[in-house]
């Protein structure tokens, strides 16, 4: 079949299922689940929920409600030796954007030191893990593909300030289903 006879029977099919169940399936009292837009957003550097996630300054920017749950997005401004010690995420791929500074980063078992403009992909099931180099404050923004790892943060930020309780660190990251290795 060609491209274009595909594309018009596929969209003809949509079309149909789509009135089908506005038209026939919609019984009294009972709506039909049409899929809902996501709303566009514009966000601005300030914008964002400042959370510290055990040393890691996060400003949540876009949230998986806000995406349908594909994605969460946040900004990571961290201190020199700050870092995120090897763990593997079972649910969402990340990855990681350099705007300032260096982080070294380490995805499995392989490590560069990532600068300005720079990109690293972890998918999930692969361990990984981040420091910030040098002297320099570093700048991250951040992706989870799906989203969700948000709520963990919110109640990792949530714990008592001093140095944290790794056992009910890695008791709330296993509900995420990360673990630490």
């Amino acid at each position: 079949m060609d491209r274009k006879k595909f594309i018009q029977q596929s969209g003809n099919g949509v079309v149909f299922t789509l009135l089908s169940g506005v038209m026939f399936g919609q019984k009294k009292g009972m709506a039909v689940n049409l899929p809902k837009m996501n709303d566009p957003k514009v966000i601005r550097d300030a914008d964002g929920d400042v959370f510290n996630v055990i040393g890691d300054i996060q400003t949540h920017k876009l949230l998986g409600a806000e995406t349908g749950n594909q994605i969460f997005e946040w900004v990571d401004n961290v201190e020199p030796g700050v870092g995120i010690p090897p763990h593997i995420h079972t649910k969402e791929d990340e990855i990681f954007r350099v705007v300032k500074g260096e982080v070294e980063i380490t995805v499995g078992g392989k490590s560069e030191v990532l600068k300005a403009g720079d990109i690293a992909y972890a998918p999930k099931n692969i361990p990984h893990t981040w420091k910030v180099v040098g002297t320099e404050k570093a700048k991250m923004i951040t992706s989870a593909l799906p989203a969700g790892i948000e709520l963990m943060f919110q109640e990792l930020a949530a714990l008592p300030p001093g140095p944290p309780n790794f056992e009910k660190v890695a008791e709330i990251c296993a509900k995420q289903g990360i673990r630490f290795v």
